[in-house]
């Protein structure tokens, strides 16, 4: 078929999840026992080049069969839609996805079915990078400011955002762009690692992860805090003592304080320098970030990887309420909410560090990151993304780090593409690992209440 009436012809969904449980990989004061997943999709054509289009939403284990329902539940917005047309213009699939009528009641614009639609945009995203053949941070950093500013959805930002600033900022930082690239392409982005600093870890642990961050060429760790105070002030001292005083260490409580809570725990630790607290209380309390960060001055207040839409990230950003924004690549509706994200960080002056601690999360995330850099605010100054060393390898164009900083991806496409080996071993609960899981009587943290299909696949021509 010529790519000019090529269409997409299916759906297909996994349900995805890796033990990282048991090692406790990923653990913290909320998230215990996190099974690291994915609610997985690909978009199939019917093209001549065979091309598809992946994304996937983060859960951490029990759940995942619901985010992939949500997945589902979009399908027939999306087959049957013209290849050419999809990608030359995501942002009609996004307002589409987002408007639906009757999915919306179900949001809107918030949970597990806006992370569905982030997932289904983030694939077209992805099947358009691979058409253009450029990684995607290159596909927008080539884009005329006018289509990605048509791209965004400014409903119920422009009172902090408008088009027309939008694409003030966007024209301005076309000067030196391709110097800024050049850079890009040779040193890579700067990265911290919050490998060393799992809850679950014992001392010795944190200590040796440490000095082998320090030995990889990062110049910041991340520590998750917040469930005994003792624990924690023992934990800082072993990985301050084992970075030294210039090292930037930053601390993450994921959600666990009130307000006054986070304000006097956070002071309690201050003598070990954190550079900034992460989510210190719950994601939507715009106010009580800003009481926070007035409360703990000069530790730097961050928060982003739960916050779920564009409205949220305004009105912290109006309240003063954050330091430092962290977005994250699949918890909003995609490619097309995050570039609405960065503009408006840009609008205030406020860094982005990208959240990345999940499956997958480094490599999507990369690729905003980049773009930000080359085309949006134009540096680094203050900025890194987060960089975990789990799963990786599951991946056909995984992540690079060299001397603590990402390598640009070179790959097209957003990065997405999961190793088919690695789908049909970890696909929960019929894969090869979990079968044999079961058959071995594994306790199991990631058991449903009722077992769900792993794999659905659609194949349709017509809408």
């Amino acid at each position: 078929m010529s790519a000019a009436t090529a269409r997409i012809v299916g759906v297909d969904t996994y349900d995805i999840r890796f033990p990282t449980s048991r090692e406790l990989d990923g653990s913290d004061a909320m998230n215990p026992d996190p099974d690291y997943s994915a609610a997985y999709l690909i978009l199939r054509t019917d093209t001549d080049d065979g091309l598809e289009g992946h994304g996937f939403t983060f859960t951490i284990g029990r759940g995942n069969d619901v985010q992939v329902a949500a997945i589902e539940a979009l399908r027939l917005h999306v087959v049957g839609r013209d290849v050419a047309e999809l990608c030359a213009d995501p942002g009609a699939l996004s307002r589409a996805l987002v408007g639906d009528s009757q999915l919306r009641w179900l949001g809107p614009e918030k949970g597990v079915m806006h992370m569905a639609v982030g997932a289904v945009v983030n694939a077209v995203w992805d099947l358009a990078a691979k058409r253009a053949g450029k990684p995607l941070w290159k596909l927008l950093a080539d884009a005329e400011p006018e289509w990605l500013v048509s791209q965004v959805d400014f409903r119920y930002i422009e009172d902090a955002l408008t088009r027309e600033q939008a694409l003030d900022l966007l024209r301005g930082a076309r000067e030196g762009r391709g110097e800024r690239e050049a850079r890009l392409r040779t040193d890579g982005y700067p990265g911290y690692t919050t490998s060393p600093g799992w809850l679950g870890y014992s001392d010795e642990k944190l200590t040796r992860l440490a000095h082998d961050a320090l030995a990889d060429g990062f110049t910041q760790i991340k520590l998750k805090v917040g469930s005994d105070l003792a624990d924690d002030i023992r934990r800082c001292r072993a990985a301050r003592a084992a970075i030294g005083p210039a090292t930037r260490m930053a601390i993450d409580a994921n959600q666990r304080w009130g307000v006054d809570e986070a304000i006097a725990w956070t002071k309690a630790l201050a003598e070990f320098d954190p550079y900034w607290i992460e989510e210190p209380t719950s994601p939507d309390d715009v106010l009580g970030h800003a009481a926070i960060r007035a409360g703990v001055a000069p530790v730097k207040v961050a928060t982003g990887e739960h916050v779920q839409n564009r409205i949220i990230f305004k009105q912290l950003l109006q309240a003063g309420a954050i330091d430092v924004l962290q977005l994250d690549a699949a918890r909003v509706g995609g490619v097309n909410e995050n570039l609405a994200i960065l503009l408006l960080a840009a609008r205030f002056g406020v860094p982005v560090c990208p959240h990345a601690g999940g499956v997958g999360l480094c490599e999507l995330v990369q690729h905003l990151a980049m773009f930000d850099f080359v085309a949006v605010s134009g540096t680094t100054d203050d900025r890194v993304i987060e960089y975990v060393d789990h799963l990786h390898q599951h991946f056909v164009h995984p992540v690079g780090i060299s001397r603590g900083h990402y390598l640009a991806p070179l790959a097209p496409g957003f990065s997405a593409d999961m190793k088919p080996g690695s789908i049909a071993e970890f696909t929960y609960p019929t894969g090869a690992f979990w079968a044999a899981d079961a058959l071995a009587g594994g306790g199991l943290v990631t058991t449903p209440d009722t077992p769900q299909t792993a794999l659905t696949t659609t194949e349709e021509t017509s809408r």
